[in-house]
């Protein structure tokens, strides 16, 4: 059976005391053998080796530790016998090993027993054999060295043991945190290998040589279909955004994001034309250490095969939709330009031609889903002329108060003074109706739309539109310019719209050189505020104003 610390530390402590003892006794055989046949040095050699074995027999760990200190003490009481009989031969010296004993494991008692004890019975022991009368004074100093001696090995070794008992617990302390942190480690390890392992898209780390260290199961799971084994981590041929053309191997990304570049939402595609391809919006960051070193990155790949379908599902069914509608669109145009023509009444004339008008922008609308359902990115036709934007503010106030009169909503405007400059009238007019009717479709009953067109300092027109309505939070204003977005709070409600009007209306904006955004809080309305700068531009050119003069 092994032995426990405590009986090792005992035998090893005794087993030191044993063999200076077995040296002593060895060295007094060869100088003076009849030594061994005293009595007391026999009795002591004796004590010392019964006691070794007393040390190696004893299941010290079983007793109380005071029972150990029975050892060093019958030491001491077997040097004092050696000493007694063979003074010459510098015995004293062995208190030494049992002062060590004591005061390195049992305290400041055990240091002063080590101390005494030996004393005690060293001078005791001279006292006996030569009397208190006839003591040679040449004795003294050896009898006085032995206390000094001892106190000095005592104080020493207690005081290193405390040290090194202090040093141990706060050795103790440090490794008890350190393996606090190592489980802390490990347990966010594992939660972060399960938390990456439950996402859906794919995480791949790397350190600063290259070496992944981190591939997650959606990872391996996308690249799976593709014929990438367990030893690979992205196909080895992969494509760009039009799926025909291979990307460099210096320019793919996973090599990029290696070499420290930072990608932002880049789509490529994986799968060889012809065959299955997914595609794959890539993103990678670089870690850096807290020297600002670089120390390796990781790369995320998101699947967004399944939302580009939808996208396309959605642009041909826009297209189908928009297409669809042309046709009767264009007889009502064509019937009311027929009525036109008719003799009848100045009121009835004057509704046919708001008629005439909506058609004609409603044809124009038609054309605009078209052309953003369309997978080109060219933009949308502008035909600039002088044109007076108050005079379109009107036209469009006009247009849509039939319809702010159903909620009993009102206008409130300033005399609007003319503001002519170089623009296209039919686009600013769409967007004009676009915030004239937002402004009351997200109305309250009853409420007011305010409307106001200033010149500023800096030759630029701006329109404001403020209605008094239910307003928009912070997270709803983040995606209004989104192509097809309309917020939770109204896609289900009874206010129809179909989520392109503020994105078309700001192209046409922005292709004035200007600027469109909303200033909403909720429950306090919303404004909305149009600014373009009033600079002469150049006609688009002779034939298109022909063209528009002719239509």
């Amino acid at each position: 059976m092994a032995r426990s610390s405590v009986e090792r530390s005992v035998f090893l402590s005794q087993l030191l005391m044993a063999g200076a003892t077995l040296v002593l006794a060895t060295i007094s055989y060869l100088v003076d053998p009849k030594a061994l046949a005293s009595p007391l040095f026999f009795a002591g050699v004796i004590i010392v080796f019964a006691v070794t074995g007393l040390s190696a027999a004893v299941p010290w760990r079983r007793i109380d530790k005071l029972w150990i200190a029975a050892l060093p003490l019958l030491d001491i009481i077997a040097i004092a016998f050696i000493r007694q009989e063979q003074p010459q031969l510098g015995a004293s010296f062995l208190f030494v090993f049992p002062a060590i004993w004591m005061s390195m494991h049992f305290g400041v008692r055990g240091a002063a027993i080590s101390v005494v004890l030996p004393s005690v019975l060293t001078w005791g022991g001279e006292f006996l054999r030569s009397g208190v009368e006839t003591i040679d004074p040449v004795v003294l100093p050896r009898l006085g060295i032995v206390p000094i001696v001892l106190g000095f090995v005592a104080t020493t070794v207690y005081s290193t043991t405390r040290r090194a008992a202090a040093q141990r617990s706060l050795l103790q302390q440090q490794a008890d945190l350190f393996e606090q942190a190592l489980q802390s480690s490990r347990r966010q390890k594992r939660t972060l290998d399960e938390l990456f392992d439950a996402v859906d898209f794919g995480v791949i780390g790397f350190d600063d040589s290259g070496r992944v260290n981190l591939i997650n199961r959606a990872q391996r799971e996308m690249v799976a279909p593709f014929g990438v084994g367990d030893g690979s981590i992205v196909p080895a041929v992969i494509y760009r955004e039009d799926r025909t053309t291979p990307y460099d191997e210096r320019d793919r990304p996973f090599q990029r994001a290696l070499r420290g570049e930072t990608i932002d939402r880049e789509t490529v595609w994986f799968g060889d034309p012809g065959e299955a391809q997914a595609a794959i919006l890539t993103s990678s960051r670089p870690i850096v250490d807290e020297h600002g070193h670089y120390d390796g990155g990781v790369i995320v790949f998101r699947d967004i095969t399944a939302e580009l379908k939808a996208v396309k599902a959605r642009d041909d069914l826009v297209a189908s939709v928009s297409h669809e509608l042309r046709t009767p669109l264009t007889s009502i145009v064509g019937y009311t330009e027929l009525a036109l023509d008719e003799d009848i009444s100045d009121s009835t004339r004057a509704m046919l031609e708001i008629t005439s008008r909506n058609a004609d922008r409603m044809l124009g609308i038609v054309a605009d889903l078209l052309a953003a359902a369309s997978e080109s990115t060219q933009t949308l036709l502008m035909v600039f002329a002088p044109c007076d934007l108050a005079q379109i503010v009107r036209e469009g106030m006009e247009s849509i108060t039939p319809v702010a009169s159903i909620s009993h909503i009102t206008f409130t405007t300033p005399e609007l003074e003319p503001l002519v400059f170089d623009a296209d009238a039919f686009r600013l007019r769409q967007v004009v109706d676009n915030l004239l009717s937002n402004a009351v479709k997200y109305n309250v009953p009853y409420g007011r739309i305010d409307v106001s067109l200033t010149a500023t300092s800096e030759d630029v027109a701006e329109l404001r539109v403020h209605d008094t309505g239910r307003g928009m939070t912070d997270a709803e204003q983040a995606h209004l310019f989104d192509r097809f977005y309309r917020a939770d709070s109204v896609r289900n409600s009874a206010v129809h719209g179909s989520g392109l009007g503020l994105s078309i209306s700001r192209d046409i904006v922005h292709q004035h050189g200007g600027e469109l955004r909303l200033d909403s809080s909720r429950g306090k309305g919303t404004t909305a505020i149009m600014t373009i700068p009033m600079k002469d531009r150049e006609p688009a050119g002779e034939s298109s104003l022909e063209s528009k003069a002719d239509s």
